[in-house]
């Protein structure tokens, strides 16, 4: 875990992000991670799951009582889904013992971008990670090391009960670092970003429309209370820190023509989770439900032929009896992959709006 060590003057920096980016030591994303980390944890952790009687006797050692688990960045996705306008997604849903399982997988929309990213677009992408060694350290009271070369294999992440309605989720996303500098007990994590300094009033509309709510619904989901942005020029480097504080940023928007609102995000959610309740009913790990979405058109659900396996995301060592400890991970396989194509879709979902 990281510590947040803000400069003395966040209003005057020199953050080159440019630096080490031919030394990065990169995580292999050709290995598809699917909900591993999360479903280890579960394992580790199946006492935090389970409900008591009067008679303090755990209920159904299988079930976890919830309803919803998934990865933070898919609920961040959906909540900004009544406001895209340009990337579409694709969504792989599995129920098994009473519990939705949602994994999110790559569109073929989103294929091609990454296969035609220049190496100037690749180099700019990692520029946040470069952000983030400015101004972390191992330590409380360390000092943030810029010389080592940056690693995006190591990452901490929260696990998030939580409920939206009716629907009771558990999620994990990743956490930047740890804020010891507030004096706040509740406000203990900091979320960080980079953006090109604003300098034309279309840049700021931009700015509020497309990014802030991605950064709001991010960092609400965990409860992080605060962003700490870095304003960098286009040559990668870094002159000014802002802190924005993440619920005081729906605020941020009252110039803004047709804003974006929180609660638009929030009850498109509570209804897209109804939707899927409703259609997902058959309570199996080896039936796959895809759930896609397209800008402009309604969100569909297709139902997949059982074994149909690429798009199976629940591994055996999961589904197999829910082992009480941690599985031997070298013994880990996913199931075994099919060609079958998908059926008709089951249902559609209409976008708010229609």
């Amino acid at each position: 875990m990281k510590y947040f060590i803000p400069p003395r003057n966040p209003n005057t920096v020199n953050f080159d992000l440019t630096i080490g980016y031919k030394e990065m030591i990169r995580k292999d994303e050709s290995k598809k991670e699917y909900l591993d980390f999360i479903l280890r944890w579960i394992l580790c952790n199946k006492s935090k799951f389970q409900l008591q009687t009067k008679d303090g006797i755990n209920q159904n050692n299988r079930d976890l009582h919830t309803d919803f688990i998934c990865w933070r960045g898919l609920l961040t996705k959906l909540l900004c889904t009544p406001y895209e306008n340009r990337d579409d997604w694709l969504i792989a849903i599995t129920k098994y013992n009473n519990t939705i399982y949602m994994c999110e997988f790559e569109t073929e929309h989103r294929k091609k971008n990454k296969a035609d990213m220049t190496e100037r677009q690749d180099e700019m992408s990692c520029w946040g990670w470069k952000f983030e060694q400015y101004v972390t350290a191992d330590k409380p009271d360390g000092s943030p090391v810029t010389t080592e070369p940056v690693n995006n294999n190591e990452e901490y992440s929260t696990v998030v009960r939580s409920r939206l309605e009716s629907h009771s989720l558990v999620f994990s996303g990743e956490v930047d670092a740890m804020d010891t500098t507030s004096g706040c007990e509740g406000c203990k994590y900091v979320e960080f970003k980079t953006n090109r300094e604003i300098e034309y009033n279309r840049q700021r509309q931009n700015f509020q429309r497309f990014k802030l709510i991605k950064w709001w619904a991010q960092s609400y989901l965990v409860g992080i209370p605060k962003i700490v942005c870095g304003y960098r020029d286009d040559d990668g480097i870094v002159h000014r820190l802002e802190t924005i504080n993440t619920l005081d940023i729906p605020n941020q928007l009252q110039e803004m023509r047709d804003p974006w609102k929180p609660n638009v995000s929030l009850n498109f959610l509570d209804q897209l989770l109804a939707f899927i309740k409703a259609n997902v009913t058959e309570d199996n790990p080896r039936l796959v439900y895809l759930m896609s979405w397209q800008p402009g058109s309604d969100v569909q659900l297709q139902k997949q032929i059982t074994n149909s396996g690429e798009y199976q995301f629940l591994p055996d060592w999961y589904t197999t009896n829910l082992p009480e400890e941690e599985p031997d991970t070298k013994k880990m396989k996913m199931a075994d992959p099919s060609s079958e194509k998908l059926s008709n879709p089951v249902d559609r979902i209409m976008m708010p709006g229609k």
